[in-house]
Formats: C-alpha cells, structure tokens, sequence
C-alpha cells in the first residue's frame, strides 16, 4: 500500500476528536427502569424515620406494641 500524505492537522480537528473520543469514553448507557413490583398485602418495610422525641414517647407508653399503633395512627392519617 502506498502511504498517502497527510494533511496538517489543525487545532480544531484535534479538539474535535478529542472531544469525540471523551464522549465515547464517557457516555451512559441509559438502562430501563427496573419494573415496579407490586406491595404484597400485609408485607412491612424497615425504613429509617426521624419523628420528635415526644411523639416516639407517647407511643412507646403504651408498651410492647408501639410501633403496630404508630403504622395503625399513620395508616389512619394517609386514609388507608
């Protein structure tokens, strides 16, 4: 093969394929949204929540059983 003369590269065509090859470096593969699976009935969630001190306590007075009259009492307020 015959080796054919190159053309002087410019700064434009350098930033064009170095941006080109950032961007193919970089780029994200968008992934579907895994499918939401639907509650089961009766299936509870661990979850991390930040009440006032007070109201924790006004719960915990009752004794063993607390937490089912806290999801009972926001059931109630969500309408459920």
């Amino acid at each position: 093969m015959a080796d054919q003369p190159r053309r002087p590269r410019t700064l434009n065509d350098a930033r064009t394929e170095a941006e080109a090859a950032f961007k193919r470096a970089t780029a994200k593969v968008v992934a579907p949204a895994p499918a939401k699976q639907a509650a089961v009935p009766g299936v509870r969630e661990q979850v991390t929540l930040r009440i006032d001190q007070d109201v924790l306590e006004w719960f915990q007075e009752g004794g063993p059983g607390w937490q089912d009259r806290m999801n009972e009492a926001l059931r109630k307020a969500a309408g459920k």
